[in-house]
């Protein structure tokens, strides 16, 4: 049974999806204004190790995510530019150029790391209509007020504002260091924004209050409702979206349907950089492109992500990924040369799921792998048992024989055999020497005798 951490109820469940087999999940996409680096790309990873397990158990995932491609202001006080237009004017190329660069950004991004994105990605600017229809419900219910820059919702109507961030409304409010404006509430938040008068948006729409754009978070409820229905299974995202991005989508999209929005909420916890936080001012500021250009394998960043649990901090060096570099090439090392087989070894199977099950517990997950390697079993149920682990683990190991080869280093077997055969033809037993030699051909190696 897989058991999963509900921010919601802060506890460890149960997975039971409302209309089993099938699981709607929607995943908070990028906002493509700038570069994705490392620690966003973590996130999407452990998304896509959610799902890979959630398969494992025989689960049909139908996943959604957003290309937030504008209303994201630069302030969670609604406050501030656009990062769409903040990002067109630094690249100094239009709004719908920015989208289309960093979107490719993203795909290349998640392709290097051998994340399975949805078939199709919802991009905010397709789906204003349907955004602009949950305002107007929102607005017949009562639960708006306008302003001079905008139409917001009033937090004090939804008395479960605090359930997903557990917050103390008291103390938020004495703590608030945030411009309130014509806000009533220092929780209230922009539904949609007016286009200011002063200054020509690249992106703004004719709406029932006038010219304007959306709110950031009124166009995650439209968008995963229209695709999963106004109650879904999981709703995934960074931690930093807890107590303001996915606490008013739940408020604006419960005022409208009067359901419970999402059953799960699963979050994410953040990366650092030498202990330090990411930042280009520091100098530490790296994506996956970067990555590969500093020579490294995007699937050693994948296997350096999982050894460290999803709620957990990470603390990304170069020492760590070069040693899961080598942990990588080493188990693609092992494993070449092992025959083909169909059979899996039931024992590590079974600890492997368990482990997966724990509430994504890579690091337990991967030492199960090892186990396997190391173990004494015969070579074909070992390869059978490692490749359907990684329908989970997503390392593409079955690509390691093509990998090893490129690389220019014969693999532990190989060379095992290799040993064999010169001992063999040291003591003159040439026929079985040959059968050897036959067998590290049909690996995919040339043989050649010096004498």
């Amino acid at each position: 049974m897989l058991k999963i951490y509900n921010t919601l109820s802060h506890r460890i469940e149960e997975f039971s999806p409302l209309k089993p087999p099938d699981v709607g999940m929607y995943s908070c996409g990028p906002t493509v204004y700038d570069y994705q680096q490392i620690g966003n790309m973590r996130r999407y990873v452990g998304d896509d190790t959610l799902i890979r397990v959630l398969q494992y158990n025989g689960f049909q995932v139908h996943h959604v995510m957003n290309i937030t491609d504008v209303g994201h202001l630069v302030s969670d006080a609604d406050t501030g530019e656009d990062k769409m237009e903040k990002g067109a004017k630094k690249f100094g190329k239009s709004v719908w150029d920015i989208a289309k660069m960093f979107e490719q950004q993203f795909k290349d991004s998640c392709q290097e790391l051998n994340i399975q994105l949805p078939k199709e990605l919802m991009h905010a600017t397709d789906f204003i209509k349907e955004q602009i229809a949950l305002v107007q419900v929102l607005e017949k219910k009562g639960f708006t007020y306008k302003t001079a820059d905008g139409i917001y919702f009033d937090t004090s109507k939804f008395p479960d504002y605090f359930k997903l961030s557990r917050q103390n409304p008291e103390e938020l409010r004495a703590g608030a260091r945030i411009e309130m404006g014509e806000k009533k509430n220092v929780s209230d938040f922009a539904l949609w924004k007016f286009s200011p008068k002063e200054e020509k948006r690249q992106m703004e729409w004719e709406s029932p209050w006038g010219m304007g754009f959306p709110g950031w978070h009124i166009e995650c409820s439209a968008m995963s409702m229209k695709a999963l229905g106004d109650t879904f299974d999981i709703h995934t995202g960074g931690i930093d979206h807890i107590n303001i991005h996915h606490t008013n989508e739940i408020a604006q999209s419960e005022a409208v349907t009067d359901k419970p929005f999402v059953k799960y909420w699963v979050h994410h916890a953040f990366l650092q950089v030498e202990g330090e936080k990411m930042s280009k001012s520091l100098g530490n500021f790296y994506t996956v492109q970067d990555i590969i250009e500093k020579g490294y394998d995007p699937m050693a960043l994948r296997y350096l992500y999982l050894q460290t649990h999803y709620r957990q901090e990470m603390n990304f060096t170069f020492a760590a990924l070069e040693a899961a570099q080598n942990a990588l090439n080493r188990l693609r090392r092992e494993i070449v040369g092992w025959d083909d087989g169909s059979i899996l070894i039931p024992e590590y199977e079974a600890q492997f799921k368990a482990a997966i099950n724990d509430d994504l517990n890579m690091p337990n997950a991967l030492a199960v792998l090892w186990e396997v390697v190391r173990s004494d079993k015969n070579s074909a149920e070992k390869l059978a048992t490692v490749f359907k682990f990684d329908e989970v683990l997503g390392l593409s190991l079955k690509d390691a024989k093509s990998i090893v080869q490129k690389q220019g280093e014969v693999p532990s077997a190989v060379q095992k055999s290799l040993d064999e055969r010169e001992n063999l033809r040291k003591e003159k037993k040439f026929a079985e020497a040959d059968k050897i030699r036959e067998k590290v051909i049909g690996m995919g190696y040339k043989v050649e005798d010096k004498s």
